[in-house]
């Protein structure tokens, strides 16, 4: 629906940026989630216990707003875990254990990088950059250089078609046809596009999640540093499903970097798992 409703429907987004940006309808959606959850009848006897993912550079104040959403949508018990240690018990890392690991999880608002070891954040980093921004670039880009407009469902499209962290080294480039409104003559408009432009339309984003990496690493002890070099980056999130990310990652650190089995839900998986397994408990933060 986004981009294609009428004057009197309007499409929201109660999520920006990991955080939320409309809290009456983040509630809902909230409620609308714990009611396909626990059932109907569920509030009737008491609401259930429920953890949150929240970026590691995310407020106290965003915090505090984001529990009184999921509260206000009827659980019992609200707590709240950083992303990167969520995506890293979801791929299956040893976390509790005196054992360095990295997690990179490029979502939809941020990039969370976090070092874990012993049931705790060694260092983390959050960058306002991932799916979105890669979306808005795209969009950019296609105007910039075609006079051509397209919406926020067309680039995420093309995205997942063509999107690439840089181009492939045996020189096959794929091509797709875009649609969208041309600017200066305000007429619709279709465009072939190759991969090579996307990549380079992703690149100031490429760049961005590579420095809040080489910023993590430069915050990790030499202990840690050294099970990173034996372990490697671990990558999850929706992001990490995008061409090369692995080997652009390796090539700007060094280091060797995999993506985790199930990365579009290792968070949720990882979130999960919190509530139970005990060993987990620890981790989990009130507000």
């Amino acid at each position: 629906m986004m981009g294609k409703t009428p004057e009197n429907i309007k499409a929201i987004r109660p999520l920006r940026d990991g955080v939320i940006a409309d809290i009456e309808v983040a509630e809902q959606m909230i409620k609308h989630f714990i009611r396909k959850t626990v059932g109907p009848r569920g509030r009737a006897l008491f609401g259930p216990e429920v953890v949150i993912c929240v970026p590691t550079g995310s407020t106290q104040v965003e915090r505090r707003a984001i529990r009184d959403a999921v509260s206000n949508a009827g659980a019992r018990l609200v707590w709240l875990i950083d992303e990167p240690m969520a995506a890293a018990i979801g791929a299956d890392l040893p976390v509790t254990h005196p054992i360095g690991s990295m997690v990179v999880d490029i979502g939809g608002g941020t990039t969370e990088v976090g070092v874990i070891s012993v049931g705790g954040m060694h260092a983390s980093m959050s960058a306002r950059v991932g799916g979105d921004k890669m979306d808005e670039a795209i969009s950019f880009h296609v105007r910039r250089t075609h006079n051509l407009l397209i919406g926020e469902a067309t680039a995420e499209r093309v995205k997942k078609e063509l999107g690439s962290a840089m181009v492939a080294q045996d020189g096959k480039l794929r091509t797709a046809s875009i649609k969208g409104r041309d600017v200066t003559r305000g007429v619709p408009r279709e465009i072939s596009i190759t991969q090579a432009e996307i990549a380079e339309a992703l690149a100031e984003c490429m760049g961005q999640i590579a420095q809040v990496v080489h910023s993590a690493l430069e915050n990790t002890a030499p202990e840690v540093a050294a099970d990173i070099i034996e372990g490697g980056i671990v990558m999850t999130g929706g992001g990490a499903l995008l061409s090369q990310i692995d080997a652009f990652l390796a090539l700007q650190t060094g280091l060797p970097v995999r993506i985790a089995e199930n990365p579009l839900y290792c968070v949720a998986i990882g979130a999960g798992q919190t509530l139970d397994e005990a060993d987990y408990r620890g981790v989990l933060q009130a507000v």
